[in-house]
């Protein structure tokens, strides 16, 4: 809390400085609590869900978000001019930003979260480290000296022995940081990982340390008031990640006995003490899979974190289960101690959270967008949603591609994964290709299922978790659910039979063939039938289907199997979606390149993801080699390296640095020629 961190005040309306689903999980909380909530957005996010569902909504501007949700000075313009004698931070954007907190407190409003210098501690890493390695907190051996050069990196990784880990100083969540295995990967490692780091935090400070084999990540919640209470609530497993980037949490980790358990908890409340905490904040600790009674500590997140829901989901008060984390922040930013001792505190059950993005893993999980055509959203008994999407929600390049996260609760490890599978299925974003079916085959994997989890999990067997889990063309499920479309009766909800000059006729039905795009392939099917027998031919077999529509809800029976799909028609298109994925029916090539290089048969380097160019290391006239890096495209703080599909010339370049482009927008050309001798 700004102002005085031991004076109690009460307030009456929230500013909540953040977007996406993360506003509408915090706007929900406020509004149960009574009070009032201001929501701000961008031009972007103008028609957004989080400005819809507040009872006041600040347009901030247009442009990036350093222009408005990361601009101090609008914020406070927009608390003042609506009344609001607090601003929640949510996470991301400036949760973390000491000198915002600081504003806050100049300006008399309350910042829903911890002290500035709280935040100052931790938010530097290298100090953190200090200050939790005198409290008596294990930490990971390395060097974090203050401002390290290139040459101090290179001579303390040589020190620790590789294989090592860069890290940003300035900020986490995966941005910045660099796994380096030998001398020779080391430059270009560092050079990337202090350009990412700058771009993301505006600090390309690094620091290395010793990357534990097979890690786990492991962290707990900590809930610490003004007048000395410190708790914690158990810990969460976050060891499933990509690019260090976390997919599915839990609580409790499978991994942890009782003993460790309590010990890593006093940890994190030790961690809390030794900065003055004050607000809820996620102690994060690296353990080995082999040595599961050893951890280090990582950092501190000194905000919220996205995986906060499995956390209220299990955390049991005097017996009783659940906990709202956002309610317990309203209480501690009051100045009002917190209503629980340590010894009432447990953990009842199972829950596990998957987080759904805007992403394509066919394609190297490129960001996507578009706009939400139709939603379908799954409910029922111990599943939860946290979603900022609507119908008509455009998702664009500028923010993150998070879009929900679906959370399911059991009493057993086992039963909660199954729930959560079910959950996911019943996912549709039509009209916005998601990772869903990345997550479902993810969820399925033996190693999961049997709690055998490590931080490398997903790198090591990317392909398989990738591939079409039920081992058959996904065009085939889809073609049978077209058929049913459009051969339902009795003149079809979709196509009307008589007004379409295809063949069809009375008697015996006749073939109709049709094309949709599906993952970037045009694919071409012929259908014939109604809907309760109808056929489907793809590649030159014929796979009899039958099919129910109910409003949105297509259920298709084909080949002894059931898939369930979300349909939606716009400006014309007639759109499935089925556990993430959505087709197209369409006559358009929706993608080109689906191997994500970048590279055309007519030799066109194209952007594979709408964004910003951040390096153009290629002039007209220049002879490059298959594989050599020509561009890197950063969108929703992802960065892409495009490179050259094959051997030639530079013909043509139309980007350079800095210049926004868009999907499969071309960025080069090449020949096959020679080079142009006066280049």
């Amino acid at each position: 809390m700004c102002g005085k961190w031991d004076e109690v005040r009460e307030f009456d309306t929230v500013l909540v400085a953040n977007r996406g689903e993360i506003a509408v999980r915090v706007i929900g909380t406020l509004r149960r609590l009574g009070l009032r909530t201001v929501a701000v957005f961008s031009e972007a996010d103008r028609d957004a869900r989080h400005a819809a569902e507040a009872d006041v909504a600040v347009h901030l501007g247009s442009g990036r978000a350093a222009e408005n949700y990361l601009h101090p000075g609008r914020l406070l313009d927009a608390a003042q001019r609506t009344g609001a004698q607090a601003i929640h931070p949510g996470y991301g954007f400036l949760s973390e930003n000491a000198e915002f907190a600081a504003a806050c407190a100049d300006a008399g409003v309350v910042f829903i979260g911890p002290p500035p210098a709280a935040i100052e501690a931790m938010g530097d890493k290298i100090r953190a480290k200090r200050a939790v390695r005198e409290a008596g907190v294990p930490v990971v051996p390395g060097r974090s000296d203050p401002g390290m050069t290139d040459e101090d990196l290179a001579a303390s990784a040589a020190e620790i022995g590789f294989p090592v880990l860069l890290k940003p100083s300035a900020g986490g969540g995966g941005k910045g940081m660099r796994t380096v295995r030998g001398p020779a990967e080391l430059p270009e490692a560092v050079a990337a990982a202090r350009r990412e780091a700058g771009a993301a935090f505006g600090d390309d400070t690094l620091f290395v340390e010793r990357f534990v084999d097979r890690p786990r990540h492991i962290e707990v919640q900590v809930l610490a008031d003004a007048h000395g209470g410190v708790v914690h609530l158990g810990e969460r497993e976050c060891s499933l990640q990509r690019r260090h980037q976390k997919i599915v949490e839990e609580a409790p980790s499978p991994l942890l006995d009782e003993s460790t358990r309590q010990r890593i908890g006093q940890a994190a409340v030790d961690t809390a003490r030794a900065v003055d905490y004050r607000g809820a904040g996620t102690v994060e600790f690296i353990v080995s899979a082999d040595r599961p009674d050893e951890f280090f500590f990582m950092e501190m997140n000194t905000r919220l974190q996205v995986e906060h829901p499995v956390t209220e989901e299990v955390t049991a008060v005097s017996g009783r289960r659940g906990i709202d984390l956002v309610a317990e922040q309203v209480r501690i930013a009051e100045g009002k101690p917190l209503p629980f001792e340590q010894h009432r505190l447990g953990m009842a059950g199972h829950a596990v959270e998957a987080r759904v993005y805007a992403e394509d893993p066919a394609r190297d999980f490129l960001p996507t967008g578009g706009e939400v055509l139709g939603l379908h959203e799954p409910s029922g008994p111990d599943v939860r949603v946290d979603s900022g999407l609507a119908p008509g929600t455009r998702i664009g390049s500028d923010y993150d591609p998070m879009l929900s996260k679906v959370i399911a609760w059991a009493p057993e490890r086992a039963a909660a994964l199954r729930r959560l599978d079910s959950a996911l299925a019943d996912v549709a974003v039509l009209g916005v290709r998601t990772n869903v079916g990345f997550l479902r085959n993810l969820l399925a994997h033996p190693d999961v299922r049997s709690g055998r989890l490590d931080t490398g999990l997903v790198e090591r067997d990317l392909a398989g978790l990738v591939a079409d889990s039920a081992g058959i063309p996904e065009q085939v499920p889809v073609a049978a659910a077209m058929a049913g479309l459009l051969a339902a009766e009795p003149a079809g909800p979709i196509v009307d039979r008589w007004a379409v000059p295809d063949g069809w006729r009375l008697g015996e039905p006749a073939w109709s063939t049709w094309r949709f795009s599906t993952g970037g392939d045009d694919v071409q099917v012929r259908v014939r039938g109604r809907a309760h027998a109808a056929e489907a031919a793809v590649g030159g077999e014929v796979h009899p289907a039958s099919a129910r529509l109910d409003g949105d809800l297509l259920t298709v029976t084909w080949g002894g199997c059931t898939e369930r799909y979300r349909f939606v028609r716009s400006d014309g298109v007639d759109w499935l979606g089925s556990g993430g994925r959505c087709w197209a029916l369409t006559e358009q090539r929706l993608l080109t390149d689906p191997a994500g290089s970048g590279g055309r048969s007519d030799g066109v380097v194209a952007s594979p993801m709408p964004g910003t160019v951040l390096v153009a290391d290629v002039e007209a006239g220049q002879r490059v080699s298959s594989g050599q890096r020509l561009f890197v495209v950063e969108a929703m703080k992802m960065e892409h390296t495009v490179t050259a599909p094959d051997d030639g010339v530079v013909a043509e370049v139309h980007a350079r640095a800095g210049q926004p482009v868009g999907l499969d927008e071309p960025l080069a050309v090449l020949t096959a020629g020679q080079e142009d001798r006066h280049g």
